[in-house]
């Protein structure tokens, strides 16, 4: 019986060191897993952390790239533009061009029918004044016909009156 009791007392001292064992076999694989979870995690951050500054260069190269092609369509829309925009300017300015030209003939036509009246009216004044003077040339003439002979009546009635004197019995008087 001694040997029995000594392998159940030594059954109770092998199964609290196995239970010991087992708790630290536990222990150590919960602290091997609470190890491998945080190393999960520093690794799935570390990993999320470069996923983000890969993103985030990505989405920069994105956006540059974006522009760039955004700054060549709007580039090409503008050249657009000024093209239209000169066309227009160039066909605005040929219809000023051409309304210059129109009104530099009609002021030329003006200034030449000016001119042509101008001659007429002045022929016009010459022509009055020649008739003018002829009038006043045979009013001048009329005149002097008319004072010759006033001047001769005159004459002759003072002529008459000196003759009348002398035998006019009232001349003393």
């Amino acid at each position: 019986m001694p040997g029995k009791r000594r392998p159940r007392a030594a059954a109770p001292m092998a199964a609290e060191d196995e239970l010991l064992l087992l708790q630290r076999q536990a222990l150590a694989e919960e602290e091997a897993d609470k190890t491998k979870r945080e190393m999960l995690t520093r690794f799935l951050n570390d990993k999320l952390a470069k996923e983000k500054r890969s993103s985030t260069l990505n989405l920069h190269k994105l956006n540059a790239q974006w522009r760039a092609v955004l700054r060549d369509t709007k580039d090409k829309e503008l050249c657009q533009d000024m093209e239209i925009l000169s066309q227009t300017f160039e066909r605005v300015m040929d219809c000023k061009d051409s309304v210059i030209e129109s009104l530099a003939t009609d002021l030329e036509e003006a200034e030449e029918q000016h001119a042509q009246a101008l001659r007429s009216h002045l022929h016009n004044v010459d022509r009055l004044l020649q008739l003018q003077r002829c009038r006043l040339t045979y009013l001048e003439e009329g005149y002097d016909a008319q004072l010759e002979a006033l001047k001769t009546e005159f004459e002759a009635e003072r002529y008459k009156e000196a003759e009348g004197q002398r035998w006019h019995p009232l001349a003393v008087l």
